[in-house]
């Protein structure tokens, strides 16, 4: 997912580097603490005080504890908002409302990348563990935007050469329940992990170019007015 989030960036961003980045709900760290540091100098914002920890030990300095909804940020504060798979969850409890508050913090013709997780229909086991509140479509996404007042640049599903193996998953789990719900996080890939890890990133340039499909994830770039 970072090689499709580098292509949209390097294909869509007119100034890709010097960038006041925010990554809104960062969780651990992972992206903010590499490659987000390629175009910018990167804020971290989350909820839990124990996913900052792991941020510090990542040796992220910028760090903020808070909610989505609640950010304590001036407005214009930021060229990018990014927001990876965070606004489906329970805690976010009006996902518009975020939103409103990332096009708040937004710089004039700054830009707002998302990416969430698709299709209702595609729950299972895995969304009891992680809180799941809600999934998205293609259409959902720009519905928001412009409710945020944001304009969108590109949207796509992506994932999507994995998308036949993961339906079949999710759909054979509701045929056959299983007894207690646990997070595809703890399946072992192990010698599979790199080939799924090229795989997934070859679509990225067919994500950054075109509008696929379906897929198991919507990515979303949109940008604010230059004109306030």
């Amino acid at each position: 997912m970072a090689s499709i989030t580098r292509a949209v960036f390097d294909r869509w961003l007119p100034r890709r580097v010097g960038l006041r980045i925010l990554d809104a709900g960062c969780g651990t760290g992972a992206a903010m603490t590499t490659y987000l540091r390629d175009f910018g100098t990167v804020t971290g914002c989350d909820l839990s005080r124990l996913a900052l920890d792991f941020c510090h030990r990542r040796d992220a300095s910028r760090l903020v504890q808070a909610s989505v909804l609640d950010l304590p940020f001036a407005p214009a504060s930021f060229d990018l908002v990014v927001s990876f798979d965070v606004l489906y969850e329970r805690a976010v409890s009006n996902d518009l409302s975020a939103l409103r508050e990332f096009a708040r913090l937004l710089a004039p013709g700054g830009f707002l990348f998302l990416r969430l997780p698709a299709y209702d229909w595609l729950r299972g086991a895995h969304d009891v563990v992680i809180h799941t509140a809600r999934r998205y479509t293609t259409r959902r996404i720009a519905d928001l935007l412009v409710q945020s007042g944001l304009a969108l640049v590109h949207l796509s599903y992506a994932n999507t050469l994995l998308f036949p193996a993961a339906a079949l998953k999710r759909l054979s789990e509701q045929l056959l329940p299983v007894r207690q719900a646990a997070s595809d996080l703890e399946l072992e890939p192990g010698p599979f992990n790199g080939i799924l890890h090229r795989v997934l990133a070859a679509e990225a340039p067919w994500v950054a170019s075109r509008e696929l499909p379906f897929g198991l994830s919507v990515i979303a770039l949109a940008r604010k007015s230059s004109i306030q």
